[in-house]
């Protein structure tokens, strides 16, 4: 096991705290932020990563792939000594664009001295080869607000300005209760920090089924960006947060509301086509629990029944196709 959390990322009472970004540069036009340029960046990813997965999902419903390239790293760590990620997947172990063989390459031209993990999402800027932005958080509204000139005909606003406040309030929810909630049970050091991250996982699972009883989604019958950061921890919930990390109170599949949400989304392009439930247990059960010294990999569970049908449309009407004109 990598002792990075141990020494970087734990508290004294046993608590997971998760690192600040380093590269937190906002795409823009104004002065000292990142040019919005078609073909300049390329966005680095691994499909184990939720944080990653929602920039990839967001990037594929806008249509951004022809203005921002995109590089996939394996979801199993290399056998290294730092926090990687590797290029085994292309050819000659190299990111066919970048020429590169590792993560930390690209962080380390940006900043020689960088000593925190190496994190995807990563942008890197093709002119120089460096990192110039690995912010998992705002990403997806640069893609949504910044990168808007760049979106494909008819593309979904994501992030419509009267929703705004409301979409902000929400995510700030989903991130501290949902999304690294199950990595503070996960990586928790104390009984009292995993049973306190434990509880606030699954009261605001409880508070959200109930919430799902009443919309098709998040916002009524529209696809938001807060959809998608709830559905990149739903998606890894059963496959590997409820037993690695033992947020194992309920699984997904047993909230009714949640469990046909997910899979309504999941229907959706951009959810499922970017939903890689290989790359997503091996990188879980193979490097990223504590307890699997002989890297057992499990046989289950079915993905299949993501596509078993739901009753979301028929109970609750179409979606609502936002192109930020009403």
């Amino acid at each position: 096991m990598s002792e990075w959390h141990i020494t970087d990322e734990m508290r004294s009472d046993g608590e997971f705290e998760r690192q600040q970004n380093r590269f937190t540069t906002p795409f823009g036009e104004g002065k000292g932020m990142l040019p919005v340029e078609e073909g300049r960046y390329r966005l680095l990813w691994t499909p184990a990563c939720p944080w990653a997965h929602r920039s990839v999902i967001v990037r594929r419903i806008l249509g951004l792939e022809k203005a921002v390239s995109i590089g996939t790293l394996d979801p199993v760590r290399p056998d290294v000594d730092r926090s990687d990620w590797a290029f085994t997947l292309d050819r000659n172990g190299k990111d066919p664009v970048l020429g590169i063989r590792y993560l930390s390459e690209a962080y380390l031209r940006a900043d020689p001295s960088y000593s925190g993990r190496f994190t995807v999402p990563a942008v890197v800027d093709l002119q120089t080869g460096k990192v110039v932005n690995n912010d998992y958080f705002n990403l997806t509204r640069y893609w949504e607000v910044e990168w808007k000139r760049f979106h494909k005909p008819g593309a979904p606003d994501l992030y419509p300005p009267e929703l705004r406040g409301d979409i902000d309030s929400l995510d700030d929810i989903l991130f501290h209760d949902i999304n690294n909630g199950v990595y503070r049970a996960g990586f928790a050091e104390s009984q009292a920090a995993y049973e306190s991250a434990f509880d606030q996982v699954f009261g605001r699972l409880d508070w959200l089924e109930k919430r799902l009883g009443r919309s098709r989604f998040l916002f009524e019958n529209r696809i938001t960006e807060s959809d998608i950061r709830l559905y990149v921890t739903l998606a890894r919930f059963d496959i590997a947060y409820n037993t690695g990390f033992r947020v194992n109170r309920n699984r997904l599949i047993d909230f009714p509301n949640l469990w046909d949400y997910a899979r309504d989304l999941y229907s959706h392009r951009g959810f499922g086509d970017t939903t890689d439930f290989s790359a997503i247990k091996k990188h879980y059960h193979l490097c990223a629990l504590y307890t699997n010294p002989c890297k057992i990999l499990p046989t289950g569970y079915d993905v299949k029944i993501w596509l078993e049908p739901n009753d979301r449309e028929k109970k609750f009407g179409p979606e609502k196709q936002n192109d930020g004109k009403n």
